[in-house]
């Protein structure tokens, strides 16, 4: 399997976490079984009765809902600037105690202040 179809295999999963509620029963029950139990697209058609080319669609009608809601939305958008930019801080913690330790407490003023524009941005 080619990376990019990894990365939206795993965005559609992604995606089906934050938005499969919304789906309609049908939709998620095929979503859980491909993206969450790992189910062929053969496997899912023959446990529920239907063609691979039913399936095929079914997903794709999905993973384009999901898009959708996302496009509106933005929630995953937001949870991975979310995680980068605590990943980001965190770092800066890092240096920050390390600069402690070898320099002393009164160097590290500008730091933390751009440590908190960090947080409050989070907080927007």
């Amino acid at each position: 399997m080619k990376e990019k179809e990894l990365d939206t295999i795993a965005q559609a999963s992604l995606l089906y976490d934050f938005y499969g509620a919304l789906l309609t029963d049908k939709q998620r029950e095929v979503m859980e079984l491909y993206h969450e139990e790992n189910y062929s697209i053969v496997e899912i058609a023959e446990e529920l009765g239907v063609t691979k080319q039913a399936i095929h669609e079914n997903l794709r009608k999905s993973e384009k809902i999901l898009m959708g809601y996302e496009e509106k939305l933005g929630l995953m958008r937001r949870l991975l600037e979310t995680r980068e930019l605590i990943e980001d801080i965190d770092k800066r913690i890092d240096t920050l105690i390390e600069e402690v330790r070898k320099t002393g407490p009164e160097k590290i003023g500008k730091s933390l202040e751009e440590i908190r524009d960090m947080i409050s941005d989070l907080e927007e």
